[in-house]
């Protein structure tokens, strides 16, 4: 946005009394105005800080309260719990399969932590996904739970169709094997199904085949047409619908098959997923921000409600194209199996942390997925080194770790997620009390000035927090924006994030540190401070002498466009 070169900055300082409490209140910012004229359009931006012991008292509560405050029932029993400093910021995301559809082990996951459910497209029909779905709204509507629903995009990828076994079918040592492009019902001993008949062009005898970036492997030992006849030589398990890869003298055989990123399938996935109100969409095999676009203005035509588009980074290509991908998507996920068959292994950690640091700066959530506990698919405890690749993700600041295989088809999925939840709350703790909070260096990303002022409002108010050491952050927005700019600099203190949008709020399940509640706002600011905290103080769960620290971009309507963005500090009486 222009500004005016009548633009004027002002500085006040003032002290005033809080009506009511004869409390003396030190209020001090900064102000900007501008106003200029363009095409006879005229624009004014305020912001203001306000900053002092305002005590907050509340009224006959019963009488003060209108309406329900959105408080699911896990947040408001972890905050029961362990107080506000103890509550878990890292969000936790479960693959749904065959081993916890049930509305039981749903529910299950859901009091456990479950932040996101993750349903892989690639697997089962759609009458699966629509029955999964809606006992997930359901356990949302009826038990008070917060669980929003990511669909996962199948792409344009080779893989093997179903074998027509129930689970996984188990490649013994140098047993023979036929893949093939051939169209059969039902399943065949030793005989795997590609879906793209031209998927054997360029490979020759001697070759490798790789199964899910080392599930298991085989050499081709003869090329019969486009099928492939190959022995294992690496035993493993064979999921339905599982990725496969080509190996040459070590090396990965590149291979350019121009297929699309949203195949055919994928659009009338996504079309299933606008019809059953799904709150993301993550698409696969992301080769640059085209595809990505191209999802989200497509969705912005055909859904009435907001859906979060995340780019999966799986493929090198996609790191070649890394931050234009993070720049057009709303999330980002790093699918480290995948991501592991291109690149060479000893590189995962740096090319984690990069993604997790660029996301961070371009304020994009960002999963850590894939093989976080893989051992619990079979076993009820995972390997130290697995606790260890957890906990350094989460002292990586990822927004969100992800359960793929341990939750959709293994024996321990609560299990899993419960270490899950454990070792992020632990690895938290320990980065606040050995004070490792990393701070960020800020790279602006706000073009008009109203962005701007929010942006560094909201980097001024979380160093507030953590200086004044407030109990919680309370946010008040219309679409999630200044919550994930909070959520963006990692403070110590919880992010409550207030909303009348139900689609932002579940957008919100993927933020690092932001606990989103559902409630009628106004657009009087004050008015909706003073409901919020009685309906928490009725809660029982705020307390005299908690301060928390409030930030809101709610806009009052008015003829001149205007945005109205504040810092308070509040402590509770």
């Amino acid at each position: 946005m222009a500004v005016a070169s009548n633009s004027r900055v002002f500085m006040q300082g003032i002290i005033g009394k809080s009506p009511g409490t004869g409390l003396g209140n030190l209020v001090s910012g900064v102000c900007f105005r501008t106003s200029g004229v363009r095409s006879g359009i005229k624009l004014g931006v305020r912001a203001t800080m306000q900053v002092g012991l305002e005590e907050v008292k509340s009224s006959q509560l019963p009488n003060s309260v209108d309406g329900n405050l959105g408080f699911d029932v896990v947040s408001e029993g972890e905050l029961r719990e362990k107080g506000f400093l103890g509550m878990r910021k890292t969000k936790l995301v479960c693959t749904i399969g065959p081993a916890c559809c049930l509305l039981e082990d749903l529910e299950n996951l859901a009091s456990s932590g479950m932040n996101v459910a993750r349903l892989n497209m690639c697997h089962n029909t759609w009458e699966w996904h629509r029955d999964v779905i809606r006992k997930i709204k359901s356990l949302n509507e009826e038990k008070g739970y917060c669980v929003s629903v990511m669909i996962d995009t199948e792409g344009g990828q080779i893989h093997v169709v179903d074998h027509g076994a129930p689970f996984s079918v188990k490649a013994e040592n140098e047993s023979i094997w036929l893949f093939t492009t051939q169209k059969f019902e039902g399943s065949r001993p030793f005989t795997v199904q590609a879906n793209y008949e031209g998927f054997s062009e360029g490979i020759t005898v001697g070759d490798e085949v790789v199964i899910d970036g080392g599930m298991a492997s085989f050499e081709v030992i003869e090329k019969i047409g486009n099928d492939l006849r190959c022995k294992c030589t690496d035993p493993g398990l064979l999921l339905p619908r599982a990725k496969l890869s080509f190996w040459r003298d070590g090396k990965l055989v590149e291979k350019n098959y121009e297929l699309p990123t949203i195949s055919t399938k994928d659009w009338a996935d996504i079309e299933f997923g606008i019809s059953e109100g799904v709150d993301f969409i993550a698409m696969s095999f992301v080769k640059d921000a085209n595809a990505i676009k191209q999802l989200k203005s497509y969705l912005s035509n055909k859904s009435s409600k907001s859906i979060g588009v995340l780019a999966k980074i799986e493929s090198l290509e996609s790191l070649q194209h890394l931050e234009e991908i993070i720049e057009a998507s709303d999330g980002i996920m790093v699918a480290r199996g995948d991501l592991g068959v291109e690149i060479p292994l000893e590189q995962i950690p740096v090319v984690q942390a990069k993604i997790t640091h660029v996301c961070r700066q371009l304020n994009r959530p960002v999963i850590v997925a894939s093989q976080l506990l893989e051992s619990m698919v079979e076993y009820p405890t995972p390997t130290r080194a697995e606790v260890a690749d957890v906990s350094e993700a989460v002292r990586q600041y990822a927004d969100a770790l992800m359960l793929s295989g341990e939750s959709a088809i293994g024996s321990y999925g609560q299990k899993a997620l419960c270490v899950l939840r454990m070792a992020s709350s632990r690895m938290e703790l320990w980065s606040r009390e050995e004070n490792r909070q990393s701070a960020l260096h800020q790279q602006q990303l706000g073009v008009s000035l109203p962005d701007r002022i929010a942006e560094q409002i909201c980097n001024c108010a979380v160093e507030m927090a953590d200086n004044l050491g407030v109990d919680a952050i309370f946010v008040y927005t219309k679409h999630g924006q200044m919550a994930s700019l909070l959520s963006r600099n990692r403070p110590n203190s919880p992010i409550f994030a207030f909303t009348d949008n139900h689609s932002t709020r579940m957008s919100m399940n993927l933020q690092w540190g932001v606990t989103p509640l559902l409630v009628e706002l106004s657009e009087d600011r004050e008015a909706n401070i003073t409901k919020t905290i009685d309906l928490i103080k009725m809660k029982g769960v705020l307390e005299e002498g908690d301060t928390v620290l409030v930030v809101s971009d709610i806009t009052p309507s008015c003829a001149t466009p205007k945005a109205f963005q504040s810092i308070q500090v509040k402590t509770i009486v």
